[in-house]
């Protein structure tokens, strides 16, 4: 008799779960997921490094606010927007056959940019070491101008002929 009771209870909450009114109304809300883009960097190289005639065993100097012969790039994006600056310098010049070196070298104080708070180039907004990594700010203009000098160091013995060698600039968006 236990048994059969105990059947039947187990077999009336069967159905009672099998009748039983399921959930059908439900609520549900939308976002949409947004984001914008922000105008790619743009870094143009404007103006070559240029020591012009160097003499052998007399080092020559190009200073950064020297127009025409200083390295400048612009940098133009987005107005405000935080960048890094991180410049690849060469050690030396090569010729075009690559078989005489002249060697060049950089100071801590031989990078200045104007991000349009300054005077230009010869009375920039700041002074960059170009051996290191830099965060600045693109101008309220939404442009960076960078100027950069140098000096070569030519040997007694310096083999003549034209040297050349890649200053590379690398600029980034750092999102702030």
């Amino acid at each position: 008799m236990f048994q059969k009771l105990f059947k039947f209870i187990i077999g009336l909450i069967f159905c009672f779960m099998l009748v039983s009114p399921t959930a059908d109304a439900q609520e549900y809300g939308t976002i949409q997921a947004l984001a914008t883009v922000v105008t790619s960097l743009s870094v143009i190289g404007s103006t070559n490094l240029q020591f012009g005639a160097v003499t052998p065993g007399i080092n020559k100097s190009v200073d950064k606010s020297s127009v025409g012969t200083a390295g400048e790039w612009t940098i133009t994006g987005v107005a405000n927007a935080e960048v890094t600056l991180d410049m690849t310098l060469p050690d030396s010049l090569v010729t075009l056959d690559s078989l005489a070196f002249l060697r060049i070298s950089f100071s801590s104080t031989d990078a200045s940019y104007d991000d349009g708070t300054g005077g230009g180039q010869t009375a920039p907004a700041g002074v960059i070491d170009p051996s290191n990594f830099s965060t600045l700010r693109l101008g309220a203009g939404a442009t960076l101008v960078v100027w950069i000098g140098g000096t070569v160091l030519p040997s007694i013995s310096q083999t003549g002929g034209d040297y050349s060698s890649d200053v590379v600039l690398t600029v980034a968006y750092t999102g702030n």
